[in-house]
């Protein structure tokens, strides 16, 4: 009897720590997926969030889709978006730029940036949207001007004894073809293009820098600027690093202590996204890339 109830009474301590271990992992996966597959599993209520955008910048879907989720999170308590791209398109820059002032309107959470090697041109049009920049004093930023380029190979046809055969509705239909020279009429009609976008880099930057357009204009050549200058030009606020950038974050969201580090799930890609889902992104296949078409966009070269 008694080796029964010896025998009875360690299967009920070997089954409730099985149990007691089984509910811990459980636990701990409900943390982890509840906070987006993150890699802080801390149960603390207070977080920052860092978002990566490296770079040249060519769609916006995933950033927003990554930071419209950290502002539905309550843990989460300010955003620090690390920043190391030279730019991209104009379309996709602004709607970043935008998404980002949208996040701090509607959630009231403060982001900063945090610049590494480069956040240039379109990098530094996103970065005008956050409440505070950090840059390091090397950083490479600035840039702020559009640029348009394409490829024209009629020289090449015209040695090959081809023929470029339009037929179009308009006198503009084909400008900037591949195949030609530019008209005069049509280099003024891109050129208003392009003023019409840098004018609009520059409202961006003044309004979120709170400087005068004036004053921007004058910084606004298309130069680059380390980032240790552009402290001394207003173009950034701080000079530091993605730890200085997360330790402000922190304070400006009311973190006390060290903070916990989320970031978003790195998405895989498997053979099932080729037979079912949106593999274009994934091989690059939404992105022209032969240069014979007119490209506008705010990008350091």
């Amino acid at each position: 009897m008694t080796q029964k109830r010896t025998n009875l009474l360690l299967w009920i301590v070997v089954g409730g720590g099985a149990f007691l271990f089984f509910i811990l992992v459980l636990l701990g996966l409900v943390v982890y997926f509840a906070d987006g597959g993150s890699r802080s599993l801390s149960l603390s209520d207070g977080k920052v969030a860092l978002l990566k955008l490296e770079g040249v910048i060519s769609d916006s879907r995933e950033f927003l889709d990554d930071l419209k989720d950290y502002g539905n999170r309550s843990g989460v308590r300010a955003v620090v978006i690390r920043v190391d791209s030279p730019g991209g398109g104009v379309a996709a820059s602004q709607e970043i730029y935008d998404g980002i002032k949208r996040f701090r309107s509607e959630s009231g959470k403060k982001v900063v940036v945090s610049m590494a090697s480069v956040a240039a041109s379109g990098g530094y049009y996103i970065a005008c949207a956050a409440d505070r920049i950090y840059a390091n004093p090397g950083s490479i930023t600035g840039s702020i001007g559009v640029i348009a380029e394409w490829y024209n190979y009629g020289d090449l046809l015209r040695w090959a004894k081809m023929q470029d055969v339009v037929i179009k509705t308009g006198a503009f239909k084909d400008a900037g073809s591949p195949t030609r020279p530019l008209t005069e009429e049509e280099r003024a009609y891109f050129q208003a293009l392009i003023d019409t976008m840098y004018g609009q880099f520059v409202s961006a930057v003044a309004s979120g820098r709170g400087m005068k357009e004036e004053d921007v204009r004058k910084l606004a050549d298309g130069r680059v600027y380390a980032g240790e200058q552009a402290k001394e030009d207003g173009l950034v606020d701080e000079l530091g690093g993605l730890e200085d950038a997360i330790a402000a974050a922190a304070e400006m969201g009311g973190v006390s202590g060290k903070p916990g580090i989320v970031e978003p799930v790195k998405k895989s890609f498997s053979i099932l996204d080729l037979l079912f889902g949106d593999s274009s992104s994934a091989l690059s296949l939404n992105r022209d890339r032969s240069g014979s078409h007119i490209r506008f966009e705010y990008l350091w070269r």
